[in-house]
């Protein structure tokens, strides 16, 4: 399996060509590299100034490269499977009308673009996958998909299929259960590619985010719930990038000079607030427009200088740390969880039976609490830049 890089930010600050030039960098350097675009903009071809289709072609040595088509993969690897699905809803007595509606699911296409980029991952002589994906926003719900849709099978179409083949068979006859046997065979395999997906890109030493930001207060603040909310989806970011830093006029005077200084001024500023999430490499902004590999090769010249642009594969950190003093009903645990939190982070938590809700500026996760703290009570949590810590006693009806 080639190592995954992913590569976000919000729209219009340059993801596109950094994405381009890491993956000409590693051709550069002897290292096979597919670069892929999910990026429904699909600016990739015009970066590497070459036409791409769906399916990659070599644009310099070592050097591949493609654009995903989503609406193909649909009608490819959904559309057959929907069809079955439908015919399975109307013979269990449900309208034709409810089974469209049913089969329709919203975030298909995004989550056949993943998987995709994960068959590319799994195949081709390419060290290194590179993907442009598209903006934040899309990108955070392209990578909560497989979770999600997998939630959503397992509602839909249990894994206990035995209990839906025989009310189908005490509503439908013998075709629809075969019927059945055949669509159930397909989502077992929808679900395992489901979990594959999952496992990649929860697997720091398989796949990683690079963050891309322009010195602006409104990115930097967007950055920093990104930050979160991968952290929260157990999603490792390997690298944040600040793009288009204009260069610094010196000693020189004038309306120019001091417009550059007073703009310097300000991007170093927005750098500086942004403390606590680790080094921040940065790029110039450049006077032309840097297309074509030639001109991709000098921008990560500057971006990774003589570094290796595939640092070593990381150990997954653990996203939960329990401490506590006391015996008995006396002891008192705490339940760390590590998140770069901001200073206006709304913050909420629940407990869920033997989960704990965690809500950060409203994307939901549940935590799995450990053995030990399932027979407790939480009693008080506090949040720092950090994370959060969550208080615990004994649950006297449930100690032993």
């Amino acid at each position: 399996m080639s190592r995954v890089l992913l590569f976000t930010g919000k729209g219009g600050v340059g993801k596109t060509t950094l994405a381009a030039a890491t993956a000409a960098s590693l051709a550069a350097h002897g290292r096979k590299a597919l670069v892929v675009s999910t990026d429904p903009a699909h600016s990739l071809g015009d970066a590497l100034d070459v036409r791409l289709g769906a399916a990659p072609s070599e644009v310099d040595t070592g050097l591949f490269a493609c654009q995903i088509d989503p609406r193909g993969l649909v009608d490819e690897a959904w559309g057959e499977l929907r069809g079955h699905l439908r015919t399975v809803l109307a013979g269990a007595g449900v309208n034709e009308l409810d089974a469209e509606e049913l089969t329709v699911l919203p975030g298909v296409e995004e989550l056949l673009a993943l998987a995709e980029v994960r068959r590319l991952a799994s195949v081709g002589p390419w060290e290194v996958v590179v993907v442009d994906c598209g903006p934040t926003a899309e990108t955070l719900r392209l990578l909560s998909l497989p979770e999600a849709f997998a939630g959503y099978l397992e509602r839909l179409f249990p894994t206990h299929r035995r209990v839906v083949r025989g009310l189908l068979a005490g509503v439908a006859g013998t075709g629809t259960v075969e019927k059945w046997d055949a669509t159930a065979d397909a989502l077992s395999r929808l679900a395992e590619r489901l979990d594959a997906l999952r496992s990649m890109l929860a697997d720091p030493s398989s796949c990683s985010v690079r963050l891309v930001l322009t010195p602006e207060r409104v990115v930097a603040a967007e950055t920093r719930r990104t930050l979160t909310a991968l952290a929260l989806q157990g999603i490792r970011v390997d690298s944040v990038i600040a793009n288009r830093l204009v260069p610094s006029p010196g000693s020189a005077r004038g309306g120019a000079a001091t417009w550059l200084r007073t703009r310097r001024h300000e991007q170093d500023a927005v750098l500086a607030e942004l403390t606590g999430i680790g080094e921040i490499r940065t790029v110039d902004h450049r006077a032309s427009e840097p297309v074509g590999v030639p001109a991709l090769l000098e921008v990560a010249s500057q971006l990774y200088g003589s570094e290796d642009p595939l640092p070593a594969a990381s150990v997954a950190e653990s996203l939960l740390e329990v401490s506590g003093s006391g015996r008995g009903l006396d002891a008192r645990y705490s339940l760390r969880i590590a998140l770069p939190l901001a200073e206006d982070t709304e913050l909420d938590l629940a407990r869920v039976g033997d989960d704990l809700a965690l809500t950060v500026d409203r994307r939901r996760r549940l935590v799995a609490l450990p053995s030990l703290l399932r027979r407790c009570i939480v009693t008080g949590a506090e949040m720092d830049s950090g994370g959060v810590t969550v208080g615990f006693r004994p649950d006297p009806s449930l100690w032993r």
